[in-house]
Parts: C-alpha cells; sequence; structure tokens
C-alpha cells in the first residue's frame, strides 16, 4: 500500500482554477484550451485524489507533464504573464494544452 497519491500538474491546475480562483468548468477549459468534458473529466481525478490524500493522511505528490512559469510572478503578485491570473501554463508535448499568459 502506498503512502502518497500522485497528482498531475494538469489536475493541480484544474483544481487551482476552479477551487481556488473561482472560474468554472468552462472558462477553466477556454484557459487551458481543452474542451469543458475534459476539464470535467481531469477535475474528478483530482477531486478524487485530493479526498484521497486527506482522509487518509497521504502525502499529495504533484508532477508530470510538460509547464513553465512565467517569468515576473514576484513582482504582480500572482498576475503573471501579460496581466492575467496567475502565469502558469501548460503543455502536453503535442502544442495543445495550455494555461495563462501563451507566449
Amino acid at each position: 500500500m502506498e503512502n502518497h497519491v500522485k497528482m498531475t500538474v494538469d489536475e493541480y491546475e484544474t483544481i487551482r482554477l476552479i477551487d481556488l480562483e473561482g472560474l468554472t468548468q468552462e472558462e477553466c477549459a477556454q484557459q487551458m484550451e481543452v474542451a469543458r468534458s475534459t476539464i470535467q473529466g481531469i477535475y474528478i481525478k483530482a477531486r478524487e485524489k485530493l479526498a484521497e490524500s486527506l482522509v487518509n493522511g497521504k502525502t499529495l505528490l504533484i508532477e508530470g507533464g510538460q509547464y513553465r512559469l512565467c517569468e515576473g510572478l514576484e513582482n504582480d503578485r500572482g498576475r503573471g504573464c501579460h496581466g492575467r491570473r496567475h502565469g502558469r501554463c501548460f503543455n502536453n508535448g503535442a502544442g495543445r494544452r495550455r494555461g495563462r499568459g501563451r507566449e
């Protein structure tokens, strides 16, 4: 039995955008440039993993995927790239999935 739960970076970002930033699933999907149904599936998996970590006292590991953090976050109170909310940008390797602050 493992003592940790692995959450992908896109699952983390979905939780952050929906639960912390207050975006709808549709807004989150637009931000990450994927279908709303894709976000729905990612969100369900992410919440299951978060609940497992909290309820069972397991360490939550956030890893996997390709991503970049936009420069300038420390000077803009989390507003990140191009004045948008938190400039975290994600790319699944195929160039399709990206978050805020596209280059």
